[in-house]
């Protein structure tokens, strides 16, 4: 048990939150398809995308049949691959399907839509709650949903 006075990480919440609400698959679903091509390598992640994660199976695309069968052989491999980078044997399974390879992937969108004005006092909390995030990236979108939320009328 830990002590009364100490303070989780941010980190830790939210991998707390995820395993709880059952989205962890879905994150890493998001970081494998940001992050594919350095994951799983060259050439392989030029000739393969993975579209999702469903009930620990992950999915991908092939560009042709050839590296469909050649694939088929490599799939221990990509397996431990993948499952290294999720820290947990997260994928039991790679199903493969020959379709079309995205050139850039996709990316998640850079703000969330937004149907009411944000206010500025709105902007300066959720900046201020998403300052301890390292990546620029992440605390910018963050911060976003954030001013998103704070700014909505409460019903």
């Amino acid at each position: 048990m830990r002590p009364s006075g100490s303070l989780d990480s941010f980190s830790t919440i939210l991998s707390s939150l995820a395993k709880r609400l059952g989205l962890q698959s879905h994150l890493f679903e998001a970081r494998l398809q940001q992050q594919w091509r350095e994951i799983i390598g060259e050439p392989v992640g030029s000739h393969t995308w993975p579209v999702q994660v469903r009930f620990k199976k992950l999915y991908l695309i092939v560009r042709n049949s050839v590296w469909l069968q050649q694939l088929t052989f490599l799939k221990p491999a990509l397996l431990a691959k993948v499952n290294e980078q999720a820290g947990s044997e997260l994928i039991t399974d790679i199903a493969f399907r020959v379709g079309e390879i995205p050139e850039t992937g996709t990316a998640l969108p850079a703000s969330p839509p937004q149907q009411h004005p944000v206010n500025e006092a709105a902007v300066v909390e959720a900046n201020a709650h998403a300052a301890a995030v390292q990546d620029p990236e992440l605390r910018n979108r963050l911060a976003s949903l954030m001013a998103d939320a704070f700014s909505r009328p409460r019903s």
